[in-house]
C-alpha cells in the first residue's frame, strides 16, 4: 500500500484515532484557558481566566441558539439536529472563542497554543459529528468524490466465479426522460461476473438529499451485507444500482415528472431499459425492489406504491410521509403545478389506498432516537398492511436520522429483501 493509499484509508471513526484527538483538544483548551503555573496565585490572572471562560461560554450559547432557530423555526435541515451534534457545535464555538481571547490576552506561549487550538477546534468537533452521523468512514470518502472505477461493459467475463461482488460507476442516460442524472453506482454480485450468467433480481436504490449515488456504498456500506448474502447463496444476489434522482446534491425534484426534471420517467423507464440491455437482470418485475434513505426512502415508497406492477418489495430507511420540499405549498408549486391536491395524491399512503399492495413486502426503519421518522415508519407500515403488503417495522438502536441507521438497516434487512426478490424470481 502506497503512502497515499494508506492516508486515504485512515479510519475516521476508530477510537484509536478519536481518543488521542479529543485528549489533545481538551489539553490545548485548558492550556489556553488556565493561567501559567507562575501566575497560579495571581488574582489578575484568574480574572482573565473568568473572562476567557465567559466569552467561550457565551459563544457556545449563541451557537446553540442558532441551532435551535435553524432547526425549529427555519427548518433548514428538514430534521432536528441531535443533542450530540449540538454539543459538538457548542464545543467548536467555545474553542474558537477561547482561541481568539487567548490571542488577544496572552503572551507568546499562550498565543502559540491558541494558534494550535484553532485547527483542533475545527477538526475534533467535525470528527465527533461524523461519528454521530456515520457519513465518512475513511479520509478517502471525504476527499474522493467518486471512489469507484467505471464499469467496463466490454470486459471479458471471468471463467470462475469471484469471491466477492464489485462496485462500479455507470452512465445511465435519460433517453426518454431527458433527465440530467449524475453517474449511477452499481454493485454486481459474483454470479453476474461469470460467462453466461443466469438472470438476477434487481434493487434500485436512492441516496438522501443532499447526496450522491455513491453515498449508499461509502457512508451506508451497502456492499458489505450484499457480499455476505452472495457468499451464503453461491454468489447469487440482486444486482443493486444506486441511481441519481436529484441531478445535483441540493436539488429535490421529489421523484415525479415536473419542471424540475422527469425523475419518474427516468427511474421507471430509462433505468430499467438500460439494465435489461446491459446487465443480466430478470424481466420479471416481481423480482425488482427498491431501497433508499431519507428523501431517497420517500422516493422508494413513492415508486413501490405508485407502480406496484413494476416493483415487488422495498426497504425504506427514514422515509417521509410524502414528497416534501420545505412545506406543502412550496412542494406543490415546485413539482405539482401549484396543486396541493395533486401533491397529496402523490403521498405513498394515498397511492396505497388507490393501487393496493397485495403480495408486496416492505421493510420500514428509522433510528430509535429519531421520533418523527420512527412515527412515519409506523404510519406507513400500518397503511401498507391495510393495503395487503407484508410489513416489518424496525428501529435502529440508539441512532437518529443518520448513516448509522442506514448501516444497521442494511445489515438487518438486505438479506430478507434479497430473499423476497429471489423467491419471486423462481
Amino acid at each position: 500500500m502506497s503512502p497515499t493509499e494508506w492516508l486515504l484509508a485512515t479510519q475516521l471513526q476508530a477510537p484509536s484515532k478519536l481518543v488521542p484527538a479529543d485528549t489533545a483538544f481538551v489539553v490545548l483548551a485548558l492550556v489556553v484557558l488556565l493561567p501559567a503555573v507562575r501566575q497560579w496565585r495571581s488574582p489578575t490572572a484568574w480574572r482573565r481566566v473568568v473572562t476567557r471562560a465567559a466569552i467561550a461560554g457565551a459563544a457556545a450559547l449563541v451557537l446553540l441558539a442558532v441551532c435551535w432557530f435553524l432547526t425549529h423555526v427555519v427548518d433548514l435541515f428538514g430534521v432536528a439536529l441531535s443533542p450530540v451534534t449540538q454539543m459538538w457545535t457548542a464545543f467548536a464555538a467555545a474553542g474558537l472563542a477561547l482561541a481568539v481571547t487567548g490571542l488577544v490576552q496572552g503572551g507568546r506561549w499562550r498565543r502559540t497554543v491558541a494558534v494550535l487550538l484553532v485547527p483542533a477546534t475545527l477538526v475534533v468537533p467535525a470528527l465527533g459529528v461524523n461519528v454521530e452521523f456515520g457519513k465518512y468512514p475513511t479520509l478517502g470518502t471525504v476527499v474522493q468524490s467518486d471512489p469507484f472505477p467505471a464499469l467496463d461493459l466490454d470486459a471479458v467475463p471471468s471463467a470462475t466465479m469471484p469471491s466477492a461482488g464489485v462496485v462500479r460507476t455507470v452512465e445511465i442516460p435519460g433517453r426518454r426522460s431527458h433527465f440530467d442524472a449524475r453517474p449511477a453506482v452499481v454493485w454486481l454480485p459474483p454470479a453476474a461476473l461469470v460467462r453466461d450468467p443466469r438472470p438476477l433480481p434487481v434493487v434500485i436504490a436512492f441516496s438522501g438529499q443532499p447526496g450522491a449515488p455513491g453515498d449508499l456504498f461509502t457512508a451506508g456500506r451497502l456492499a458489505e451485507p450484499l457480499d455476505a448474502y452472495a457468499a451464503a447463496h453461491e454468489g447469487r444476489a440482486p444486482i443493486v444500482v444506486s441511481v441519481d434522482q436529484l441531478s445535483a446534491p441540493g436539488r429535490n425534484p421529489m421523484c415525479v415528472d415536473s419542471a424540475l426534471g422527469n425523475v419518474a420517467t427516468y427511474v421507471t423507464r430509462d433505468v430499467p431499459d438500460w439494465l435489461t440491455t446491459h446487465l443480466p437482470v430478470t424481466t420479471d418485475h416481481r423480482a425488482w425492489g427498491l431501497t433508499g434513505f431519507s428523501q431517497g426512502a420517500t422516493c422508494a415508497m413513492q415508486f413501490v406504491t405508485g407502480h406496484p406492477d413494476e416493483f415487488g418489495a422495498a426497504l425504506a430507511v427514514s422515509s417521509e410521509l410524502q414528497p416534501i420540499d420545505q412545506g406543502p405549498q412550496h412542494s406543490a408549486d415546485q413539482a405539482f403545478g401549484g396543486s396541493t391536491a395533486r401533491w397529496r395524491a402523490a403521498a405513498p399512503i394515498a397511492q396505497m389506498r388507490a393501487n393496493g399492495l397485495g403480495g408486496h413486502a416492505l421493510w420500514l426503519t428509522a433510528g430509535s432516537a429519531d421520533r418523527e421518522f420512527s412515527e412515519n415508519a409506523r404510519k406507513l407500515g400500518a397503511a401498507a398492511r391495510k393495503a395487503g403488503a407484508r410489513v416489518e417495522v424496525g428501529s435502529a438502536p440508539g441512532s437518529g436520522h443518520d448513516w448509522n441507521t442506514v448501516q444497521w438497516s442494511f445489515r438487518s434487512y438486505v438479506g430478507p429483501l434479497a430473499d423476497a426478490l429471489s423467491a419471486a424470481d423462481r
